[in-house]
């Protein structure tokens, strides 16, 4: 139902789009499908049949859940889309939401990897049992960590939320070491040997189902590999809003006439003296 939904939305917004006279990138709409065929089959692939019995095929799901869905949303612009081809009511709040303080605290590329290793931090605690043997948290990961993932991304991927350079450049540099912190839970689960979740009974059913040990020393691999390719389109995304940063900036340098110029360097001198 949520594949299909998104599926007519999205498609409904193109059409709005071509009917106003704007050309919607082909290659988005492409991401959007990529996003939603991605997510079909983590619901209902192999991950997601066994996710409640393996381990690594739980952290599998969990991870490109957080990651890559959410990455091939956000190529997809959706909001952008809305913004275009949409309802303008429903435009203006999302653009509100996308401008708001919680969306600017949680869309900074300092934040958003402290959350994404928060998250997966849990996965060293026996609290990881429950919420992998949880149908109720199932439902609640395929709905809530999507969106979630999404929701610290877009920020930096869509255009409107204006940065200084100054700004941006720390948060590149910080972001870059935070980055790589996403990979440790997934380190522990590897080089520890014993079972982090409590859970030892190994899960029946196939014959190729590993040991618990074993399945938690595949769920590490997979969550360290899947982190640091993770890195990859957050850094995209930040040197692009460095770019426009720059560009914006460089605009209103141009845009000043010369008496207006030199104010403004006495004035920067002033304050540093």
């Amino acid at each position: 139902m949520l594949i299909g939904v998104a599926a007519i939305t999205y498609g409904w917004w193109v059409v709005g789009a071509a009917r106003r006279g704007a050309r919607w990138p082909w290659w988005r709409s492409l991401a959007f499908l990529g996003a939603l065929v991605l997510f079909g089959i983590l619901q209902f692939g192999i991950v997601g049949v066994h996710d409640q019995q393996l381990r690594w095929a739980f952290v599998l799901r969990l991870a490109l859940l957080f990651f890559a869905v959410p990455t091939f949303a956000a190529f997809a612009a959706p909001v952008s889309l809305l913004r275009t081809g949409g309802p303008d009511r429903l435009a203006q709040t999302a653009t509100a939401m996308l401008r708001s303080r919680p969306a600017r605290f949680l869309g900074n590329a300092i934040v958003s990897p402290l959350v994404a290793l928060a998250l997966f931090c849990v996965l060293l605690t026996p609290f990881a049992a429950t919420i992998r043997e949880s149908p109720v948290w199932a439902t609640a990961i395929t709905v809530l960590v999507p969106v979630l993932g999404f929701t610290l991304l877009t920020p930096l991927s869509e255009p409107g939320v204006l940065r200084s350079s100054t700004f941006v450049t720390v948060e590149f540099l910080l972001a870059f070491v935070e980055l790589m912190a996403d990979a440790i839970p997934g380190i522990v689960l590897r080089i520890t040997n014993h079972v982090l979740d409590g859970s030892v009974v190994q899960a029946v059913g196939q014959p190729w189902f590993p040991s618990p040990l074993r399945d938690q020393h595949l769920a590490g691999d997979l969550l360290w590999f899947i982190a640091e390719v993770a890195d990859i389109p957050v850094l995209i995304s930040l040197f692009i809003r460095w770019q426009r940063t720059d560009r914006r900036e460089a605009r209103t340098i141009d845009a000043l006439t010369d008496e207006e110029m030199e104010e403004l360097t006495r004035a920067h001198l002033q304050r540093r003296g």
